[in-house]
């Protein structure tokens, strides 16, 4: 029995270094004075100080957070909505299942299918109107399309988790829809509505091929900038911006899941 632990203590602990090794050497060479090559020389923040000079980073920074805060505030609102028409709309079991079928839908399918398919969507539509040229509406759009699902999964599985017996009292004392909406349900989904969204907004930080499908020549993200710039060599700067974005991801992610938790 002992020998078994071992062996399943050594493979998670493998497993943990596999995932997170290659983050710890970007973050411990980005803070290498050494501009090429992988000698340590000295430490140094210098590559961070630089990125607020960089023109390019900071536009794409610009870029990537309106686009983040756009999307994540649209889906959400939506996100929710349709959480709660699924679980509280009394659908029968063969509906019920269709829509719980449809909602884990984009969470599964491959991100380059769904990129896929915006595209031919998007070019139908520009038939019809200019505003939908690639840039920050297709992006904005291709992002919320997939954004919707994961808040409204987060949400639906907190009504799950707060039942209905509130909301029946609720009714039991003559109230409306919207008192029972404003006051019962929305203030115990909040904690879930903001996990939600700030898994979304995480989602849009470090989305790359939905992005890479519908940006134009004026609406680059930071994930799209350090694609372009590793191609021309990997520098110290790279490995600063990619640290900064992992650390911001951990953190909306850990915050998303203590919130989610929330009692």
């Amino acid at each position: 029995m002992k020998k078994r632990h071992l062996v399943l203590q050594s493979i998670s602990l493998f497993t943990i270094g596999m995932l997170y090794l290659p983050l710890f050497g970007i973050a411990v060479f980005s803070v290498n004075s050494a501009k090429h090559g992988w000698v340590w020389q000295e430490f140094t923040m210098k590559w961070y100080t630089g990125l607020l000079h960089n023109n390019y980073i900071l536009e794409a920074a610009w870029n990537t957070l309106t686009l983040a805060v756009v999307s994540t505030l649209v889906s959400t609102v939506i996100g929710t909505l349709l959480a709660i028409g699924i679980s509280r709309f009394p659908w029968g079991s063969r509906t019920n299942g269709f829509l719980g079928l449809m909602l884990n839908f984009p969470v599964v399918i491959p991100d380059i299918v769904m990129a896929g398919s915006l595209v031919v969507v998007f070019a139908i539509l520009r038939s019809v109107s200019d505003v939908f040229q690639p840039g920050m509406v297709t992006m904005t759009i291709g992002h919320i399309t997939f954004q919707i699902a994961f808040v409204a999964l987060v949400v639906r599985s907190r009504l799950v988790s707060i039942g209905t017996d509130l909301e029946e009292a609720a009714r039991d004392l003559f109230a409306d829809n919207w008192y029972v909406m404003r006051r019962v349900i929305f203030p115990l989904l909040l904690p879930g509505i903001v996990a939600g969204g700030m898994l979304a907004f995480t989602l849009s930080l470090d989305d790359f091929v939905i992005s890479f499908f519908t940006s134009g020549p004026t609406s680059q993200t930071l994930p799209l900038y350090i694609y372009s710039a590793v191609r021309r060599g990997v520098t110290p700067q790279i490995h600063a911006l990619s640290t900064i974005i992992v650390l911001i991801t951990v953190i909306l992610v850990v915050l998303a899941e203590r919130i989610s938790r929330k009692k």
